[in-house]
């Protein structure tokens, strides 16, 4: 016969149901139990002597991928199939690369770096830019738009480049008693220009021009700001700050606009508080103070020489006046040197790129200035770069030309200087003019 069913007929009874007898019959009495059929997947454990199985069976052979006799392999243990080493403790289907098996694994792919580089890059910049919206949004809901310049009346043409009227007021707002005297204010109701410049922007070089407080104007008709109600001009001569205390900024703008010929398109005021808290908010300002200066009334107490200013160190430097030998032309000076060093050292990059610096120093500044209703983010913008410009070296900074007193004692301008100077702003071209 075959060496197959030979080898098959070493079971007893074989494969076949004729030869199973009385031990392996279906439904057998017998007292002893069938004996236990091999698995396909199951390897049993230990090996029985030779020639026999558990409970007196013949050793099982192995299936091993067909081979062997018959395609059942022969007695040695299938090391890489299906049925490898229950026994062993392994699992179930190991083989090569699977699950418990001896075999290698496929290497991981090497990672894509031009791939994460993109996407972090994609990442990043929507970072930047929701965050910018999201600043541009904030930071443009904290302007107080209060200034309509459209109430101004019978206004001059307006010229090439941009105009900022900037002004520094005395107003008291919002300021507990205890600031009060720790920054020397007083207590005056209502609020006073300290300062007022022109800043004008353009193609070219920036040009910064301080109007004293005490300059002679003649006071134009206008339009009341609250009251709507038109009032003729007089001919009324007066010192140009009264403009503002009669009826606010409107006024001012129209008493500039009717004394100068110069349109102006944006307003900027600060009043005392805000000023010293930008100032507070950058760290204090460095400046070079040209004269000992000891003013008790402003609080300035100062030696000559290069020094970091606070916020109430700085606003007493910038209100100082009698102290100082020119009075308010000397002052004007000092406002201007202070205002375009504090523009130098917000537009920094140590300022600009730290959050903890930009957001209060933002803060601080959108809080205390009132603009016009046309005035943007943008425009504020330009207008700081510019005095950056200026205290660089790359603009110029004046005062409006004056010619002596007038009959009331007031600050008289150089009418000549002064047409001149105005010609040459309106055409944004480099300022000739020289001023006190």
């Amino acid at each position: 016969m075959p060496c197959t069913l030979g080898r098959m007929n070493d079971w007893p009874g074989g494969w076949s149901d004729d030869n199973r007898g009385n031990r392996y019959g279906r439904g057998s009495s017998s007292a002893q139990p069938e004996g236990a059929r091999v698995m396909r997947q199951v390897r049993r454990g230990p090996a029985a002597p030779p020639g026999q199985g558990y409970g007196g069976v013949p050793q099982q052979p192995s299936y091993v991928n067909g081979q062997g006799h018959g395609g059942y392999g022969d007695d040695t243990a299938y090391d890489d199939g299906y049925d490898s080493g229950y026994n062993t403790g392994q699992v179930y289907g190991g083989g090569p690369g699977g699950p418990g098996g001896r075999g290698t694994h496929e290497p991981r792919p090497a990672p894509n770096w031009r791939r994460r580089i993109k996407l972090t890059a994609i990442t990043l910049a929507t970072v930047l830019v929701v965050t910018t919206v999201a600043t541009y949004f904030w930071a443009d809901g904290k302007l107080n738009r209060e200034v309509d310049l459209s109430k101004v009346i019978e206004r001059p043409e307006a010229g090439e480049g941009t105009n900022y009227l900037i002004v520094g007021s005395d107003s008291r707002e919002g300021m507990t008693a205890e600031q009060k005297k720790e920054l020397h204010t007083g207590s005056a109701e209502g609020k006073r220009t300290d300062s007022m410049m022109i800043l004008h922007t353009g193609s070219g070089a920036p040009t910064l021009i301080s109007l004293p407080r005490d300059s002679n104007v003649t006071i134009p008709s206008f339009v009341g700001s609250d009251s709507g109600k038109t009032y003729p001009g007089t001919g009324r001569q007066t010192k140009l700050n009264a403009a503002y205390a009669e009826d606010g900024p409107e006024l001012l703008v129209r008493t500039v606009e009717a004394n100068t010929g110069l349109h102006i398109d944006h307003y900027v005021e600060i009043g005392f508080a805000g000023f010293a808290n930008i100032v507070d908010s950058v760290g204090g300002v460095e400046i070079d103070i040209p004269q000992d200066i000891k003013d008790s009334k402003s609080g300035a107490d100062f030696k000559k020489g290069k020094q970091t200013l606070n916020g109430e160190e700085a606003l007493a430097f910038v209100r100082t006046r009698y102290a100082l030998a020119g009075s308010d032309l000397d002052r004007t000076k000092n406002q201007q040197k202070f205002l375009s060093a504090l523009a130098n050292q917000v537009a920094t990059p140590g300022t600009v790129l730290n959050p903890f610096k930009l957001y209060p120093t933002m803060g601080a500044g959108l809080d205390s200035l009132i603009v016009d209703k046309d005035m943007g983010l943008w425009d504020l913008a330009s207008m700081f770069w510019a005095m950056k410009g200026v205290s660089g070296g790359e603009g110029k900074s004046m005062n409006m030309p004056i010619s002596g007193n007038a009959a009331n004692g007031n600050l008289q301008w150089n009418t000549a200087k002064v047409k001149q100077l105005v010609e040459q702003l309106k055409n944004d071209e480099t300022v000739t003019v020289s001023g006190n």
